[in-house]
């Protein structure tokens, strides 16, 4: 997405929706590209699972610590290093497991990356929920924020329903056909209005 096609996008969502352009009149977002390192950006998805930001930040550079190099860790670099090690930086015994378990498979070839900007969410999906420790949410936040599609919203991330809870005044449960039909006036842009769903958390 071009700068001109991010400005094209937020006049979009705030014609098909006035409730999100009360939130986007007090959001300045800036436009996010692709990630250069998916590897990397799957490894720091898993250490950032049930954390604060703050938190996931602190173990992140740790982790990259241990490898003492400035670029970030290839996966037969991860693989060498042991459990021990992993753990003494924060990671828990499962996310260091899912963290070598992807690194496996990144270095065996079963999973690759090639093409990835041609295939479709699901199948990108279906691709990266066989790794441990990923599942639907850690994949749609691959997609949102690595490979950056437009169009993605996750049912599956608690901000996002609280933030269409308070916002849109749902009563009684939110199911994922209301919120999915709330969602349907943001496309072709679904991901840009997630964004300022969570961004309207932040606002008081």
């Amino acid at each position: 997405m071009t700068e001109q096609e991010f400005k094209k996008a937020v006049r979009y969502l705030k014609k098909a929706d006035p409730v999100l352009r009360s939130v986007i009149d007090r959001v300045e977002l800036d436009l996010r590209k692709p990630h250069s390192n998916y590897f990397q950006a799957l490894v720091e998805s898993i250490i950032s699972q049930q954390l604060s930001m703050k938190a996931a930040e602190t173990i992140e550079g740790r982790f990259r610590a241990l490898f003492k190099t400035k670029l970030f860790p290839k996966p037969k670099e991860v693989l060498k290093m042991s459990d021990a090690k992993m753990r003494s930086v924060g990671l828990s015994g499962a996310k260091t497991k899912y963290i070598k378990d992807l690194a496996s498979r990144v270095a065996s070839g079963d999973l690759h990356f090639r093409g990835v900007e041609t295939k479709s969410e699901e199948e990108i999906i279906e691709m990266l929920v066989q790794v441990k420790g990923i599942g639907r949410w850690t994949a749609e936040m691959f997609l949102m924020f690595a490979v950056v599609r437009p169009d993605v919203y996750s049912h599956g991330d608690l901000g996002l329903r609280n933030a269409i809870v308070k916002l849109y005044k749902v009563r009684g449960e939110l199911t994922q056909k209301k919120a999915e039909k709330i969602a349907s006036k943001w496309s072709p842009y679904r991901t840009l209005a997630c964004r300022y769903l969570w961004a309207s958390l932040e606002l008081k």
